[in-house]
């Protein structure tokens, strides 16, 4: 058995001030950060939230022509964008799937701004759930 364990929810947004306030006034969230990031793929300004020790990704189009966010918003709409699990070991976890046939999307793979490496799954074999895998190897 895996020992994987739910790491965060992004949420697809268009006004990202607006659900920074719903989450801190309605949910008593705390903002851990916010940043943006352009690089290709991501185009996206993050606000990380946590409610009790749960974090959520807010998650804005930074290029409504490239983003990956406003893709998804324009094919689904604002709402759950992904999950995300801490899978201890990423590249062992890469290695499990693979053994499986679950296929990965290469590109999405990087390591953000605080040190969690991630990579997307792909949604053809999840029956469309955006599903990342990461880790945290420096901590």
């Amino acid at each position: 058995m895996k020992n994987y364990a739910l790491d965060h929810i992004g949420i697809a947004v268009r006004q990202l001030e607006d659900m920074i306030h719903f989450y801190q006034n309605i949910l008593g969230a705390q903002l851990i950060d916010r940043y943006r990031s352009d690089a290709k793929g991501v185009e996206s300004e993050i606000a990380i939230m946590e409610v009790n020790g749960q974090r959520t990704e807010l998650l804005a189009p930074t290029n409504n022509t490239t983003s990956p966010i406003a893709r998804f918003i324009k094919q689904k709409g604002k709402g759950v964008h992904h999950i995300a699990y801490c899978v201890g070991d990423l590249d062992i976890a890469l290695k499990d799937l693979e053994e499986i046939g679950i296929r990965t999307m290469p590109e999405t793979l990087r390591t953000n701004k605080h040190g969690r490496r991630l990579i997307y799954l792909n949604p053809a074999d999840t029956e469309g759930t955006i599903i990342e895998f990461c880790d945290y190897p420096n901590l």
